[in-house]
């Protein structure tokens, strides 16, 4: 079974060629009485996938039927599990995705996994040893890539399968991988047309250099560990932790004044084997005299050292104002080699030994050498002094080796000219990158771009398509670090061909040796947005259909990773933007603020949230992970802390749809548990108002062809009117990347406006069988909210919303499914502000009633009536007309609006400066009793506000108590204080 048919949910029979379709869901069965996420997640995507619903057609948009709307989404390593970050993306672009598919664009997300050349490698690497005790040398590299694919086809889909359980609608027909055939063509050609342009060239420069894995890695693939006391830090193959923190002084004498010295300092004494001179700055008065002299290697005595003046590496004002220099093992070291010309001495071998150039420390662990260098200078009394120094390592992620600069023949990316490109487009407002403030970062990253070094020298990833040649009576011993002896080609027939041009002979004089490196993941991944879609190809209808792309949407970690190189490499390439928009969301932290991290113990697997997880296995899960045992420890209380009774199951549309209420542009996620929680039982509210609905619409149910002809009452034009408002405020939302705004819009009007509201008032008006007219008119409305609300609420909670939409009646006006219904627009007929106004006025009448009768403990049984002094003609009428509403939602008697003040026997609230509300409360309560419980109410209250204060008053509350606690007291000490006044207006009243 091929990837795609995996992923098209289908089998095919290949003797047969039958396929079998995944049946629609049955929805025969009565609705539960509460929301169940299993249930109601299970069947839909199948079916979705299998009816072709995410399918982009490339022929609609060439024959300009539709608009194209493509996103490519940033491609999860094949070694990955989901994890919050991916919970976001996932959320955010989906979201994207359903809503310009339901607003008739021919939408494309495309899906794919990336090979993730060290992550990937590493990974079958351990799992070699741990099963069969084996390196990948002891196999050699074909056995060992059969191991790693075989690998991929085991295990490297599991994430893919993972997106599936939260609803994405990506198109599956396209899928691809970074290491598939046509990826591989792909980057090949992109490879070679860079060089060929001058862009892609050979070179000896510094990298990061990974003695464990014996490579070199990203900036991307570095941690920097900031350290402020010396401390030891355990680093891989050394049995004691290796010591940090410290610079040592120590002294080099002058060849023709051995008398006189010259002190210099490092936190790497080691790298003094590689030393090739010392600089000062020149105009540093402590060393006039003493610029061209020699100095004398204590260890490499036929070493030529000399004194260089370099105003650019050296502060006079630090220090003894000399500074080493390392050319082959220090960025700032090999620019001041380059410009005065130094020598570039690597004393390091791939595992990190000292090499040949290292004197007697030859064959030595690079840290061994560092005590045995420090011992030998100590016995040559040179050295002057230890000194405590704070400073950042670069630690490896993925094997925790302490990173070494370290110089290497690489194949490079010229940066300079596409970096400027990049800066030039974003300036002219060519691409969009928003939030805005991230226009900064670019600009930065951008004009300090600095070449790019893309070689890797792993097994596991695109070989890179250079050749090395060997020619007879010509180059007999080629240099793997001169750019001459490398001919650059798409296979081995086009390298012998331009190697026989290149050196005038005949091919059986050469042989040529491909180059063993492969590239930096990111040169595939900058490729994407073109390669996915066909490039080279251009012909391709896919790439013609789609290509650029309209968003890249992704965190800002990797905004100069990955979106500036795919930015680059697709206007050096193609002479095009990738995309036209770049949305960058924040990263997701725990509940406290705290970034997530293995080593804190505060990861939230969203899998955990979406199905539910009992304490037992959260602490089961951090056991068995590869931390150390302290931070096991950590970790397994702070889940006992957090979560003592577990993480109980969300759903996966709770997560989505919580992530997304917390999307304001510009400000992380501090992601709470119980917040997602909230959202379940929300899910809950939305599942029991259209089960309710339903009750209320008959199976038969037509919609009215107009509904502004039927006998509205202001209810059903109040919540047509906030319907209308809704799809405005939702669409603008998600056009502008607003989704909290959306989401937010969303909530309000299911909990607050259509349940707390409209379906109280409502139940009435059906129930009643009086006024066939005005029922009609609240069946329709009732219908078209629903209808309406759940297409709006589609894209940020697929799965409710498909099983709700499908058990509305009259299906030929629905669809087959919502994921395929037209989005809901703004309706100017249906909309006014007055009806929110008048709707406004009302509610306030409603909630100062409620709040009367619980300050006063009516029981309910009792229906005190309402009386209302207005003095506004207009809103007399409007009050007297919907008395009823108002009735129905306090929960009260009648309710009479008249110019005149109410009799005696009332308490009373002013609503407005023209509306006083009264309640008839005579011979419902006893007044002396209820002034009494009044009063010792007040004095509880009054005690709890002085604790609140002082809570609040105590020294730097601000900035020691956290922030959610602060707000919570502000919350309780303003409602206390609420309380209080109203507590004390009723006691006036009642007195």
């Amino acid at each position: 079974v091929s990837t795609q048919s995996t992923w098209g949910f289908f089998i095919r029979m290949e003797a047969k060629k039958i396929v079998t379709h995944i049946p629609k869901k049955d929805m025969s069965a009565p609705m539960e009485n509460a929301y169940d996420p299993k249930k109601v997640e299970s069947g839909w995507y199948d079916w979705w996938v299998d009816q072709g619903f995410f399918h982009a057609d490339s022929e609609a948009v060439l024959s300009k039927k539709k608009k194209p709307y493509s996103i490519l989404i940033p491609p999860p390593n094949v070694t990955g599990s989901l994890h919050a970050g991916h919970a976001l993306f996932i959320a955010i672009q989906d979201c994207i995705i359903r809503h310009k598919k339901m607003s008739g664009y021919e939408a494309l997300w495309i899906p794919g996994t990336d090979h993730a050349g060290i992550a990937t490698q590493t990974v079958v690497e351990k799992t070699l040893m741990k099963t069969e005790h084996l390196t990948r040398h002891d196999l050699g590299r074909d056995k060992f890539l059969e191991k790693v694919w075989q690998w991929k086809e085991n295990y490297g889909g599991r994430i893919l399968g993972q997106f599936k359980s939260m609803g994405c609608a990506l198109d599956w027909d396209r899928c691809f991988f970074t290491m598939d055939e046509p990826r591989i063509k792909a980057v090949t050609e992109a490879f070679c047309k860079m060089a060929e342009k001058g862009i892609i060239y050979r070179a000896n420069r510094i990298v990061n250099w990974d003695c464990t894995l014996r490579t070199a890695v990203s900036d991307v693939e570095v941690e920097h560990m900031d350290i402020k006391e010396p401390t030891n830090v355990k680093v891989p193959g050394y049995a004691k932790g290796v010591e940090v923190g410290y610079l040592i002084h120590f002294a080099y004498k002058l060849k023709d004044i051995p008398e006189k010295e010259i002190v210099v300092a490092t936190t790497r004494l080691e790298t003094m084997l590689g030393d090739v001179a010392v600089a000062v700055n020149s105009k540093d008065k402590r060393y006039e005299g003493l610029i061209g002299k020699e100095l004398v290697h204590p260890f490499i005595k036929d070493r030529k050292m000399v004194i260089i003046a370099d105003d650019v590496l050296v502060d006079m004002s630090f220090g003894t104002g000399a500074v080493k220099v390392t050319p082959a093992h220090d960025p700032n070291d090999f620019a001041c080699g380059e410009r005065n010309k130094l020598p570039q001495i690597n004393i390091l071998g791939d595992d990190g030994t000292i090499n040949e150039n290292g004197g007697e420390f030859k064959g030595m662990p690079r840290f061994t050498a560092r005590e045995a260098v420090r011992a030998a200078l100590e016995k040559m009394n040179l050295i002057r002094d230890k000194t405590k120094n704070p400073m950042a390592i670069s630690i490896s992620q993925r094997s925790g080796e302490i990173i070494e600069p370290m110089i290497r023949p690489q194949w490079w990316v010229r940066s300079a000219e596409m970096a400027a490109r990049a800066v030039d487009v974003v300036k002219k407002g060519e691409l969009k990158i928003l939030p805005e403030a991230h226009e900064k970062t670019w600009y930065q990253w951008m004009t300090n771009s600095r070449d790019w070094c893309i070689s890797r020298q792993l097994w596991w990833g695109h070989r890179i398509p250079a050749y090395l040649c060997t020619v007879q009576g010509k180059i007999e011993n080629p240099d793997i670090a001169n750019p001459d002896h490398w001919v650059i080609a798409r296979n081995m027939e086009e390298a012998m061909q331009l190697a026989v041009e290149k050196y005038g002979v005949t091919a059986d004089k050469i042989k040529l040796t491909q180059d063993p490196d492969v590239l930096d993941t990111w040169f595939s991944s900058g490729l994407l947005p073109l390669t996915s879609l066909g490039w080279p190809n251009l012909e391709s209808k896919d790439f013609q259909a789609f290509f650029p792309t309209q968003l890249l949407e992704t965190g800002t970690d990797i905004l100069f990773f990955w979106v500036a190189r795919m930015v680059m490499m697709s206007l050096t390439l193609y002479d095009k933007l990738p995309f036209t928009t770049v949305f960058l969301h924040n990263l997701v932290k725990d509940a406290q603020g705290q970034k997530m991290s293995k080593s804190k113990g505060n990861v939230i697997d969203p899998l955990e949230i979406i199905g539910g997880c009992s304490l037992e296995n959260l602490i089961k899960k951090v056991k068995e992970s590869n931390l150390p045992q302290k931070e096991i420890d950590r970790g397994m209380n702070l889940r006992k802390k957090e979560f003592p009774d577990g993480i109980p199951e969300c759903s996966s549309d709770a997560l989505r749809f919580s992530l997304l209420t917390y999307m304001n542009q510009g400000t992380n996620i501090n992601l709470d548990i119980k917040r997602v929680v909230g959202y379940r039982h929300f899910c809950n509210k939305l599942w029991n108002a259209v089960k309710f609905a339903l009750m209320c619409i008959p199976q038969d149910f037509k919609p009215a062809p107009d509904i502004t002809k039927l006998k509205l009452s202001f209810a059903d034009r109040w919540i047509l009117s906030s319907l209308s408002e809704l799809a405005k405020t939702v669409n603008e939302g998600f056009d502008s990347f607003n989704f909290g705004v959306a989401s937010n819009a969303m909530y309000d009007f299911w909990l607050h406006k259509l349940c707390d509201v409209y379906l109280e008032v409502v139940k009435p008006v059906i129930y009643s069988k009086t006024d066939p007219a005005g029922t009609e008119a609240a069946v329709n409305t009732l219908y078209k909210c629903l209808h309406g609300a759940l297409r709006l609420t589609h894209p940020t909670m697929p799965f409710l919303t498909e099983e709700l939409y499908q058990r509305l009646p009259c299906p030929e006006f629905k669809g087959d499914s919502i994921c395929i219904a037209p989005f809901p627009v703004f309706e100017p007929a249906l909309f006014s502000p007055d009806y929110a106004n008048q709707m406004e006025l009302a509610m306030n009448l409603v909630q100062n009633a409620r709040s009367m009768i619980a300050t006063l403990n009516i029981a309910s049984k009792y229906k005190p009536k309402m009386l209302i002094h207005c003095r506004d003609d207009t809103k007399l009428e409007f009050l007297n007309q919907n008395a009823g509403l108002i009735s129905t939602l306090a929960k009260i008697g009648e309710v009479e609006a008249k110019k005149e003040k109410a009799t005696e026997g009332c308490i009373m609230h002013v609503v407005t400066p023209l509306i006083d509300l009264y309640l008839q409360v005579k011979g419902i309560i006893d007044p002396k009793t209820e002034v009494a419980r009044l009063e010792k109410k007040v004095k509880q209250l009054e005690g709890m506000l002085t604790k609140i204060t002082q809570k609040m008053a105590v020294k730097d509350y601000e900035t020691k108590v956290p922030e959610e606690v602060r707000i919570e007291n502000k919350e309780k000490l303003e409602n206390t204080k609420s309380e209080i006044a109203a507590m004390q207006t009723c006691i006036v009243d009642l007195k």
